[in-house]
């Protein structure tokens, strides 16, 4: 049934998408191989529609609109244009990796100043490699969701990172990821390994160049993380106001680690993160920290899913929306604890700020609880600003929308302070600053 379904309508024009762009793929025979067979694993699902579960509030098939081509590989005026959107975008002492239109832009990048404990190829590259007969591994879908298997079919490029053991970069890794194309699409998938014992920060940013308009993002990481490691992972969504952007993350923690993620959408029409993290090793603390900036009629998912497979870990997760004129924000987020994982320690807590009447918040905290000596629990607030505060701010002089845009500072705050970089939390304040002053 869902092959008839792919094959009609937008199911037609992904399949002719692949069709068309095929021959431009990276690969040897294997990696070509598994892209067909990532392709078919999505041809029997077809894209998500709200009568599959985990899609339900965001419906692809009615949000996505028209499937755009494959964006063309970008050429010297394209450069041009990303490098002034990296200029812009760029995290300062940060080291950056950068992708333009989906492929990987050495001469934007700064390879040579990571260092030997940071190495770096494209995955381009490596799946052009005949000398290496695992290079179809990086495709593997590692899940049975239709966007993560076209993802895996499509890939053009993206980024193979290996943080050595025992290493302390001394300035953060940034991979920035630049539109210059309008009314295409980009198919990007990265590994990353941090390696035991290693302490690094990882930035990821979604920027255009200029007056780029009406593209498609599908981006994959694939994030593993080694015993006794330290990491922070900033994930900054600030994409045109009309693109679509699908990102999908794998994490596998190890043994007495500490992860730090935090994510800020404030741009995009269309956008979903969706995160399937496990905690592999015991003693480890995961930090999920989020907030979502919507307006007009943007629509934000974030899906979370945080598996405790063995005992004496921590997860915490903070999620925090700001929902303006007719915009929708959705936040699922599922904690499951494994039969094992006893001693499991469990919190989330999202809450949803509606600025009008016409916006909407939909909040789905959920528990799967297989053990018994465990400590968790969900919560989920929607309101909008007190009424009393606000009377207060104005009585002391202060316009109406100043006066909301301190109360909307103080309610998102509670996310961004869990940022321990000072740099990198002013960055992220000042995105959310800016914001604010659009809406003014």
């Amino acid at each position: 049934m869902n092959v008839a379904v792919a094959k009609t309508g937008k199911g037609r024009a992904v399949s002719d998408l692949f069709t068309s762009a095929e021959g431009r793929l990276p690969g040897s025979p294997a990696v070509i191989a598994a892209r067909r067979e990532a392709f078919e694993a999505y041809e029997r699902l077809g894209l998500p529609h709200r009568r599959i579960e985990e899609w339900k509030y965001t419906d692809l098939r009615a949000l996505l609109g028209e499937v755009l081509p494959l964006a063309a590989s970008p050429d010297a005026a394209a450069l041009k244009r990303a490098a002034d959107a990296v200029k812009a975008s760029a995290i300062a002492g940060a080291r950056k990796l950068v992708l333009v239109d989906g492929v990987f832009a050495a001469d934007l990048s700064d390879l040579k100043a990571l260092g030997s404990e940071v190495s770096v190829k494209t995955l381009r590259e490596v799946l052009e490699s005949k000398a290496n007969p695992a290079a179809a591994d990086l495709l593997q879908t590692v899940s049975s969701d239709a966007v993560i298997s076209l993802n895996a079919a499509m890939a053009t490029d993206g980024v193979v990172i290996s943080v050595a053991d025992g290493a302390q970069p001394s300035a953060p890794i940034q991979l920035i990821h630049v539109a210059t194309a309008s009314s295409a699409s980009t198919f990007t998938r990265s590994h990353l390994r941090i390696g035991k014992g290693a302490r690094a920060t990882i930035i990821e940013s979604f920027v255009a160049a200029g007056n780029t308009s009406a593209y498609q993002v599908s981006d994959a990481v694939i994030l593993w993380i080694g015993d006794d490691a330290d990491v922070a992972y900033i994930r900054l969504m600030d994409d045109a106001p009309d693109a679509v952007n699908i990102t999908s993350q794998f994490v596998t923690v190890g043994a007495n680690t500490k992860v730090n993620f935090f994510n800020m959408t404030s741009g995009a029409a269309v956008s979903r993160l969706q995160g399937f993290i496990t905690l592999a090793g015991e003693g480890s603390e995961l930090a999920i920290n989020g907030v979502n900036l919507l307006k007009k009629t943007e629509h934000g998912d974030t899906t979370l899913v945080v598996d405790h497979a063995v005992p004496n870990c921590v997860s915490r997760e903070i999620f925090r929306a700001v929902i303006d004129d007719r915009a929708h924000s959705v936040f699922q987020g599922r904690i499951i604890v494994r039969p094992d994982a006893q001693k499991t320690d469990g919190k989330m807590m999202t809450r949803a700020l509606l600025l009008s009447d016409e916006a909407e918040a939909d909040n789905k905290p959920e528990l799967e609880i297989f053990a018994d000596d465990v400590s968790c629990g969900h919560g989920a607030t929607a309101g909008a600003l007190d009424d009393n505060l606000l009377f207060y701010l104005k009585a002391r002089g202060l316009p109406e929308k100043q006066a909301q845009a301190l109360l909307i500072q103080a309610f998102v705050g509670e996310a961004i302070e869990q940022i321990a970089d000072d740099g990198l939390r002013e960055h992220v304040i000042g995105i959310a600053e800016r914001w604010l002053e659009r809406r003014q």
